[in-house]
Protein backbone atom coordinates (compact mmCIF):
# COMPACT_ATOMS: atom_id res chain seq x y z
CA UNK A 1 0.00 0.00 0.00
CA UNK A 2 1.63 3.35 -1.12
CA UNK A 3 0.03 5.05 1.92
CA UNK A 4 0.11 3.79 5.50
CA UNK A 5 -1.14 6.51 7.66
CA UNK A 6 -4.33 9.13 6.95
CA UNK A 7 -2.63 12.77 5.86
CA UNK A 8 -4.78 15.81 7.47
CA UNK A 9 -5.85 15.92 3.96
CA UNK A 10 -7.48 12.74 3.64
CA UNK A 11 -8.86 13.06 7.13
CA UNK A 12 -10.07 16.58 6.33
CA UNK A 13 -11.65 14.69 2.75
CA UNK A 14 -13.34 11.77 5.18
CA UNK A 15 -14.87 14.14 7.89
CA UNK A 16 -16.40 16.30 5.37
CA UNK A 17 -18.13 13.70 3.89
CA UNK A 18 -19.47 11.61 7.45
CA UNK A 19 -20.48 15.01 8.16
CA UNK A 20 -22.43 15.62 5.19
CA UNK A 21 -24.30 12.52 5.01
CA UNK A 22 -25.16 11.42 8.57
CA UNK A 23 -24.81 14.94 10.73
CA UNK A 24 -21.75 13.61 12.94
CA UNK A 25 -18.96 15.85 13.26
CA UNK A 26 -15.81 13.40 13.88
CA UNK A 27 -12.96 15.00 16.44
CA UNK A 28 -9.33 14.51 15.82
CA UNK A 29 -9.71 11.77 18.82
CA UNK A 30 -11.29 9.69 16.18
CA UNK A 31 -8.45 9.60 13.57
CA UNK A 32 -6.77 6.42 14.72
CA UNK A 33 -9.39 4.26 14.87
CA UNK A 34 -10.96 6.09 11.55
CA UNK A 35 -7.02 4.82 9.99
CA UNK A 36 -6.91 1.40 11.42
CA UNK A 37 -10.31 0.51 10.18
CA UNK A 38 -10.01 2.10 6.77
CA UNK A 39 -6.80 0.92 6.22
CA UNK A 40 -8.27 -2.81 7.01
CA UNK A 41 -11.36 -1.80 4.32
CA UNK A 42 -8.19 -0.72 1.57
CA UNK A 43 -7.17 -4.29 1.70
CA UNK A 44 -10.38 -6.10 1.43
CA UNK A 45 -10.77 -3.81 -1.94
CA UNK A 46 -7.70 -4.14 -3.05
CA UNK A 47 -7.00 0.05 -3.23
CA UNK A 48 -3.35 1.71 -2.56
CA UNK A 49 -4.30 4.81 -0.92
CA UNK A 50 -7.04 6.39 1.34
CA UNK A 51 -7.44 8.63 -1.91
CA UNK A 52 -8.66 5.99 -3.65
CA UNK A 53 -10.86 4.82 -1.19
CA UNK A 54 -12.26 8.23 -0.84
CA UNK A 55 -13.38 8.15 -4.35
CA UNK A 56 -14.80 4.74 -4.02
CA UNK A 57 -16.73 5.75 -1.53
CA UNK A 58 -17.99 8.77 -2.99
CA UNK A 59 -19.46 6.61 -6.40
CA UNK A 60 -20.95 3.95 -4.41
CA UNK A 61 -23.65 4.09 -1.81
CA UNK A 62 -23.29 1.43 -0.22
CA UNK A 63 -19.68 1.77 0.97
CA UNK A 64 -20.76 5.24 2.69
CA UNK A 65 -22.90 2.89 4.83
CA UNK A 66 -19.91 1.27 5.85
CA UNK A 67 -17.77 4.16 6.36
CA UNK A 68 -20.39 5.65 8.91
CA UNK A 69 -20.49 2.53 10.47
CA UNK A 70 -16.78 2.71 11.27
CA UNK A 71 -16.89 5.76 13.12
CA UNK A 72 -20.80 4.94 14.77
CA UNK A 73 -20.87 4.74 18.58
CA UNK A 74 -23.30 1.83 19.22
CA UNK A 75 -23.66 2.37 23.46
CA UNK A 76 -26.63 1.19 25.15
CA UNK A 77 -28.26 -0.91 27.92
CA UNK A 78 -31.43 -2.13 29.70
CA UNK A 79 -33.24 0.88 31.11
CA UNK A 80 -30.21 3.24 30.72
CA UNK A 81 -31.15 6.69 32.62
CA UNK A 82 -34.16 4.68 34.39
CA UNK A 83 -35.79 8.54 35.37
CA UNK A 84 -37.17 8.61 31.91
CA UNK A 85 -38.67 4.70 32.13
CA UNK A 86 -40.40 6.17 35.98
CA UNK A 87 -41.42 9.36 34.43
CA UNK A 88 -43.01 7.28 30.97
CA UNK A 89 -44.93 5.06 33.62
CA UNK A 90 -45.65 7.04 35.98
CA UNK A 91 -47.29 10.31 34.20
CA UNK A 92 -46.98 9.73 30.43
CA UNK A 93 -49.40 6.40 30.11
CA UNK A 94 -52.05 7.47 32.42
CA UNK A 95 -52.39 10.29 29.87
CA UNK A 96 -52.29 8.46 26.73
CA UNK A 97 -53.21 5.28 27.26
CA UNK A 98 -57.14 6.74 27.83
CA UNK A 99 -57.34 9.22 24.93
CA UNK A 100 -55.65 6.84 22.44
CA UNK A 101 -56.40 3.39 20.88
CA UNK A 102 -53.48 3.14 19.20
CA UNK A 103 -49.71 4.51 20.83
CA UNK A 104 -46.73 4.50 18.21
CA UNK A 105 -43.38 5.61 19.77
CA UNK A 106 -40.17 6.37 17.81
CA UNK A 107 -36.59 5.40 19.29
CA UNK A 108 -34.33 7.45 17.13
CA UNK A 109 -30.71 6.26 17.36
CA UNK A 110 -31.63 2.66 18.91
CA UNK A 111 -28.41 1.58 18.80
CA UNK A 112 -28.22 -1.92 19.47
CA UNK A 113 -31.82 -2.41 20.85
CA UNK A 114 -31.52 -2.31 24.39
CA UNK A 115 -33.97 0.83 24.57
CA UNK A 116 -36.53 -0.35 22.39
CA UNK A 117 -36.73 -3.63 24.22
CA UNK A 118 -37.08 -1.78 27.18
CA UNK A 119 -39.75 -0.14 26.45
CA UNK A 120 -41.59 -2.96 24.94
CA UNK A 121 -40.78 -4.71 28.26
CA UNK A 122 -42.36 -1.38 30.13
CA UNK A 123 -45.30 -1.38 28.27
CA UNK A 124 -46.19 -4.70 28.76
CA UNK A 125 -45.66 -4.58 32.06
CA UNK A 126 -48.09 -1.97 32.40
CA UNK A 127 -50.84 -2.90 30.20
CA UNK A 128 -52.60 -5.12 32.51
CA UNK A 129 -53.43 -1.53 34.48
CA UNK A 130 -55.12 -0.12 31.01
CA UNK A 131 -57.39 -2.08 28.31
CA UNK A 132 -55.38 -3.60 25.40
CA UNK A 133 -53.55 -1.38 23.19
CA UNK A 134 -52.26 -1.68 19.38
CA UNK A 135 -48.85 -0.48 20.47
CA UNK A 136 -45.99 -0.51 17.76
CA UNK A 137 -42.54 0.92 18.13
CA UNK A 138 -40.11 2.15 15.50
CA UNK A 139 -36.39 2.12 16.22
CA UNK A 140 -34.11 2.93 13.65
CA UNK A 141 -30.03 3.71 13.27
CA UNK A 142 -27.73 4.68 11.06
CA UNK A 143 -25.61 1.91 11.96
CA UNK A 144 -25.85 -1.66 10.29
CA UNK A 145 -24.00 -3.45 12.08
CA UNK A 146 -25.83 -2.21 15.29
CA UNK A 147 -29.35 -3.27 14.06
CA UNK A 148 -28.49 -6.67 12.94
CA UNK A 149 -27.38 -7.20 16.74
CA UNK A 150 -31.04 -5.51 17.98
CA UNK A 151 -33.05 -7.57 15.42
CA UNK A 152 -31.54 -10.58 16.76
CA UNK A 153 -31.91 -9.75 20.27
CA UNK A 154 -29.48 -11.84 21.96
CA UNK A 155 -27.17 -9.92 24.96
CA UNK A 156 -24.43 -11.73 26.62
CA UNK A 157 -25.38 -12.03 30.37
CA UNK A 158 -22.80 -9.12 31.68
CA UNK A 159 -25.61 -6.57 29.33
CA UNK A 160 -29.16 -8.04 31.14
CA UNK A 161 -27.44 -8.52 34.76
CA UNK A 162 -28.95 -5.05 36.11
CA UNK A 163 -32.36 -6.06 35.34
CA UNK A 164 -34.68 -7.48 37.48
CA UNK A 165 -34.36 -11.63 37.74
CA UNK A 166 -38.86 -11.67 37.74
CA UNK A 167 -38.75 -9.24 34.52
CA UNK A 168 -35.54 -10.85 33.33
CA UNK A 169 -37.67 -14.85 33.35
CA UNK A 170 -40.76 -13.18 31.78
CA UNK A 171 -38.99 -11.51 28.85
CA UNK A 172 -36.20 -13.17 28.13
CA UNK A 173 -34.95 -16.82 27.27
CA UNK A 174 -31.68 -17.77 28.92
CA UNK A 175 -29.22 -19.70 26.37
CA UNK A 176 -28.27 -23.40 26.94
CA UNK A 177 -25.11 -25.51 25.53
CA UNK A 178 -23.20 -22.88 23.03
CA UNK A 179 -25.40 -20.08 23.77
CA UNK A 180 -24.87 -20.51 27.82
CA UNK A 181 -23.88 -16.58 28.79
CA UNK A 182 -26.48 -15.08 26.58
CA UNK A 183 -30.15 -14.57 27.10
CA UNK A 184 -32.35 -13.79 23.71
CA UNK A 185 -35.17 -11.52 23.87
CA UNK A 186 -38.58 -13.48 23.54
CA UNK A 187 -40.69 -13.41 20.56
CA UNK A 188 -43.60 -11.24 22.04
CA UNK A 189 -41.27 -8.48 22.99
CA UNK A 190 -39.75 -8.53 19.34
CA UNK A 191 -43.02 -8.72 18.08
CA UNK A 192 -43.15 -5.20 19.48
CA UNK A 193 -40.67 -3.61 17.75
CA UNK A 194 -39.76 -2.84 13.99
CA UNK A 195 -36.26 -2.04 13.31
CA UNK A 196 -35.00 -0.54 10.11
CA UNK A 197 -31.68 1.92 8.58
CA UNK A 198 -32.82 5.28 9.29
CA UNK A 199 -30.24 8.60 8.13
CA UNK A 200 -31.51 11.43 10.89
CA UNK A 201 -30.39 14.07 8.26
CA UNK A 202 -32.45 12.65 5.88
CA UNK A 203 -35.78 13.76 6.32
CA UNK A 204 -38.36 11.00 5.62
CA UNK A 205 -42.47 10.79 5.87
CA UNK A 206 -44.63 8.31 8.43
CA UNK A 207 -47.60 7.23 7.72
CA UNK A 208 -48.44 8.73 11.45
CA UNK A 209 -47.10 11.12 13.58
CA UNK A 210 -45.52 9.42 16.98
CA UNK A 211 -46.78 9.90 20.61
CA UNK A 212 -43.61 9.76 21.80
CA UNK A 213 -39.74 10.02 20.77
CA UNK A 214 -36.72 9.09 22.02
CA UNK A 215 -34.00 10.50 20.73
CA UNK A 216 -31.20 9.88 23.66
CA UNK A 217 -27.81 10.77 23.07
CA UNK A 218 -27.87 10.94 19.81
CA UNK A 219 -27.33 15.14 19.35
CA UNK A 220 -23.84 14.83 21.24
CA UNK A 221 -22.23 13.66 18.20
CA UNK A 222 -23.88 17.14 15.91
CA UNK A 223 -22.93 20.39 15.84
CA UNK A 224 -25.52 22.66 16.26
CA UNK A 225 -26.54 23.30 12.96
CA UNK A 226 -26.75 19.88 12.41
CA UNK A 227 -29.03 19.50 15.89
CA UNK A 228 -31.26 22.55 14.65
CA UNK A 229 -31.58 20.15 11.85
CA UNK A 230 -32.31 16.95 13.62
CA UNK A 231 -35.31 18.89 16.40
CA UNK A 232 -37.32 20.80 13.89
CA UNK A 233 -37.44 17.23 12.28
CA UNK A 234 -38.70 15.75 15.69
CA UNK A 235 -41.12 17.98 16.26
CA UNK A 236 -42.83 17.73 12.78
CA UNK A 237 -42.69 13.71 13.80
CA UNK A 238 -44.75 14.36 17.21
CA UNK A 239 -48.19 14.58 17.41
CA UNK A 240 -49.66 17.09 19.40
CA UNK A 241 -49.04 16.48 23.27
CA UNK A 242 -46.45 14.09 22.29
CA UNK A 243 -43.55 13.71 24.55
CA UNK A 244 -39.92 13.81 23.16
CA UNK A 245 -36.81 12.53 24.91
CA UNK A 246 -33.20 13.20 25.08
CA UNK A 247 -30.42 12.44 26.63
CA UNK A 248 -29.20 13.78 30.34
CA UNK A 249 -26.43 14.74 28.80
CA UNK A 250 -28.22 17.21 26.06
CA UNK A 251 -30.35 20.24 26.32
CA UNK A 252 -32.20 22.31 23.41
CA UNK A 253 -30.54 25.66 24.88
CA UNK A 254 -29.19 27.93 21.96
CA UNK A 255 -31.59 26.13 19.24
CA UNK A 256 -34.81 27.84 18.13
CA UNK A 257 -37.85 25.46 18.94
CA UNK A 258 -41.30 25.35 20.10
CA UNK A 259 -40.72 22.52 22.56
CA UNK A 260 -42.35 23.07 26.00
CA UNK A 261 -39.85 21.95 28.72
CA UNK A 262 -41.34 19.43 31.29
CA UNK A 263 -38.35 18.23 33.13
CA UNK A 264 -34.48 17.69 32.38
CA UNK A 265 -34.35 15.88 29.09
CA UNK A 266 -38.23 15.58 28.97
CA UNK A 267 -40.18 17.96 26.57
CA UNK A 268 -43.69 18.28 25.25
CA UNK A 269 -45.24 19.74 22.10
Amino acid sequence: MEEHCLTDIDFERFRKLIYERSGICLNTEKRELLQARLIKRLQEKGLKSFKDYYQYVVNDKNEIIYLIDSVSTNVSGFFREFSHFEFLKDYILPEIFFKKKHIYIWCAGCATGEEPYSLAILLLENMKDYRFKNIKILATDISTKALETAKMGIYEEEKVKNIPLPLLKRYFQKGIRKWDGYYRVKHFVKDMVIFKWSNLMDYCSFERPFDIIFCRNVMIYFDKKARQRLIEYLYRCLSKGGYLFIGHSENLLNLDHKFRYIKPAIYKK
